[in-house]
C-alpha cells in the first residue's frame, strides 16, 4: 500500500516569493521617487548655480577703485565658489562691446561716437544665499560701495525658481506620505496572507508551552532577510535602469550625485528590512492573539 508523506512545515517558513516580489515592487516605485527628487535637486542647483549679478561701476573710476570693490567682493561669503574659486568676473567695457557687435553684427560706436557701456563685475551668488529678501539686502549693500553704480539680475527669474521650487517640494512630499502609506498597507496584506498557512502551527506552538518571543524569532529574522533582499533586488534594478538612461539621454549623467545615490540604495536595504520585520511583527502577533474558532 502506497505510503504518502507531507512536507512538514518549518516554523518560520511560508511563500517567501510573493512576499519578496510585493517589497520589490514597493521599494522600487520608492527608489524611482528618490531618484527623481535627487535628480531634481541636483538640477535646481545647477540652474541657481548660474545666475548672475551684474555689478556695473561708474564712469571713470580709478583702478584702486576698482581693484578695491573686487576685494570687498571678495570677503563676501554670498560669493559662489566652484573647486574653491571664487565666481567673480571682470568684463571691460571694451570687452562687453566687442562680445555686443559679434552677437548682433552692428557696430554701435559708429554712429554714437562713443562707447556707452560700463566696465562690470559679474558674480554668481551661493545658492543658499537666493531668496528675494537676501537678493534685494545683498544689492542694496553692493550698491552702497563707491565706484558702483547699478547692481541688475533678473528678479523675475530668481522669484520663480524660488516659487516653482517650493510648490515642487510641497507635492513631493504630499507623494512620497501617500506612496508610502500604501506600501505599507500594500506589504502588511501581503505578508499577513503569507502567514495565514503557518497560524495552526503557530497555535500548536503555544500549546506546547512555546513563548511569544520564541515563535516570533525564526519568523522575523526570516522577514527582515527577505526585504534586504528585496531592497537589494529594487536597487540592482535601479541602477540598471539609470545606466540605460544615461546612454538615451545625453547629459543625464550630469544631474547625478553619486554619494546620494548610494545612500539612497543603502536606505532602500534598510528600509525593506525594517518594513518586513514590522509587518511580520504585527501579522504575527495578531495570529497569536486568536482564539481557536476565529483562526478557522
Amino acid at each position: 500500500m502506497e505510503r504518502k508523506y507531507r512536507k512538514k512545515k518549518k516554523l518560520g517558513s511560508y511563500p517567501y516569493f510573493s512576499v519578496v516580489f510585493s517589497i520589490f515592487l514597493s521599494l522600487f516605485v520608492i527608489g524611482l521617487f528618490g531618484l527623481l527628487f535627487i535628480h531634481a535637486s541636483k538640477l535646481t542647483t545647477a540652474i541657481k548655480e548660474n545666475i548672475e549679478v551684474q555689478i556695473y561701476l561708474n564712469k571713470g573710476i580709478t583702478d584702486n577703485q576698482r581693484i578695491q570693490i573686487q576685494k570687498t567682493l571678495s570677503s563676501k561669503e554670498y560669493i559662489a565658489r566652484k573647486n574653491e574659486e571664487l565666481q567673480i568676473s571682470f568684463v571691460s567695457k571694451e570687452e562687453a562691446a566687442k562680445g555686443f557687435i559679434e552677437e548682433t553684427g552692428e557696430d554701435f560706436t559708429n554712429f554714437l561716437g562713443e562707447n556707452p557701456l560700463r566696465d562690470a563685475y559679474i558674480i554668481k551668488i551661493d545658492p543658499e544665499f537666493q531668496s528675494g529678501e537676501q537678493l534685494t539686502e545683498i544689492k542694496e549693500n553692493i550698491e552702497k560701495l563707491t565706484g558702483v553704480f547699478e547692481v541688475v539680475y533678473v528678479e523675475s527669474l530668481v522669484e520663480s525658481i524660488n516659487k516653482n521650487l517650493a510648490r515642487i517640494s510641497v507635492v513631493l512630499l504630499g507623494f512620497a506620505v501617500i506612496l508610502i502609506f500604501i506600501v505599507i498597507m500594500l506589504i502588511n496584506n501581503t505578508i499577513k496572507l503569507a502567514l495565514f498557512s503557518q497560524r495552526f502551527l503557530i497555535r500548536s506552538m503555544q500549546l506546547v508551552g512555546a513563548t511569544a518571543s520564541f515563535i516570533q524569532r525564526p519568523f522575523l529574522i526570516r522577514s527582515a532577510l527577505h526585504g534586504a533582499m528585496a531592497g537589494v533586488i529594487a536597487s540592482a534594478g535601479l541602477y540598471g535602469l539609470l545606466n540605460f538612461a544615461n546612454r538615451k539621454i545625453e547629459d543625464l549623467a550630469s544631474l547625478q550625485d553619486l554619494r546620494m545615490m548610494f545612500i539612497l540604495f543603502a536606505a532602500l536595504l534598510v528600509l525593506g528590512a525594517i518594513i518586513g520585520f514590522g509587518s511580520t511583527y504585527r501579522a504575527i502577533n495578531k495570529y497569536l492573539k486568536l482564539s481557536l474558532d476565529e483562526l478557522y
